[in-house]
């Protein structure tokens, strides 16, 4: 009854901006109290974490919902995507946080309207789900200790790994989808060396950036050809392309037009993923 009363008081508490904050505590597998359901999370980069819920029947694993939180800037936000429901489509809510619980709303759902999770030590965890009055329920979560992943029988894959699938955000196929960028020689023909210089240093230092924040998971240049192409970005975790214009804006070489670009939605392998701990550990010097 303390952990209502208190999480009642909660959400009376108007923050006046979401904090840029993530509930990196979720991290890990956890099993709501009395009962074979579970919440499995993982950190996906700085910005990102990805997590599912399921059941256990039989021994076997049956997945109920997608998860996401993610947060840009000041803004963290909470996707929820439950299988059979809303064609498919997530339902975002909006987070804060106060001290160690945060919170998620959504004041136009039906149900529910709020999602909070508040962490009360590093082995348990309290989950309350509500319209924000009467209706709603609460449960405490136990963090699980490292095990073998539970079968899916929706799986034919023999080797397939639901933990992994689901941190990288592939669909059933192993797939996702990026835009693909092919950089050209831009309409900016000046000779000022420095300028040119200037300018692609910051390319770079854009890249690594882009890169270091989840957005850019490949790049590279093209030899030389009749087309003019000079080089390839893939971006990820990007929305929509309108969005991914406005972040090749952040590129100086582009910006100044010594670079121009054509970039086109690609359906990819999401292990893509997979290679970035690696290329970091195979460098001896940066360009």
């Amino acid at each position: 009854m303390k952990y209502v009363l208190t999480i009642v008081a909660l959400f009376l508490i108007k923050v006046a901006f979401a904090q840029s904050e993530s509930p990196d505590f979720l991290q890990g597998t956890w099993k709501m109290e009395g009962k074979e359901s579970y919440e499995h999370w993982d950190k996906l980069n700085g910005n990102t974490l990805k997590g599912f819920s399921y059941k256990l029947k039989d021994g076997q694993i049956v997945i109920a919902e997608y998860l996401d939180i993610s947060k840009e800037a000041n803004k963290i936000t909470y996707t929820a995507t439950v299988l059979d429901q809303n064609h498919g489509v997530g339902v975002d809510f909006l987070g804060t946080k106060t001290d160690s619980v945060f919170i998620f709303e959504n004041p136009q759902h039906d149900f529910p309207k709020i999602i909070m999770y508040q962490k009360l030590n590093d082995n348990e965890i309290f989950v309350q789900v509500s319209d924000g009055q009467q209706k709603g329920f609460s449960y405490k979560m136990r963090k699980q200790r490292p095990q073998v992943a539970h079968k899916d029988t929706t799986v034919s894959n023999p080797n397939f790994d639901p933990i992994l699938a689901q941190k990288l955000g592939g669909d059933d196929f192993g797939m996702k989808n990026y835009f693909l960028v092919i950089l050209k020689t831009g309409p900016n023909k000046t000779t000022d060396k420095d300028f040119i210089n200037q300018s692609f240093r910051a390319h770079l230092d854009n890249i690594n950036l882009l890169a270091q924040n989840g957005k850019l998971i490949v790049a590279g240049p093209l030899g030389m050809n009749v087309y003019n192409y000079r080089g390839i970005f893939i971006l990820d975790n990007i929305p929509s392309i309108e969005e991914a214009k406005e972040i090749l804006q952040t590129d100086l070489a582009i910006k100044n037009e010594l670079l121009d670009y054509e970039i086109f939605n690609w359906y990819g392998s999401a292990a893509l993923l997979e290679y970035l701990p690696f290329s970091d550990k195979i460098w001896k010097s940066k360009p």
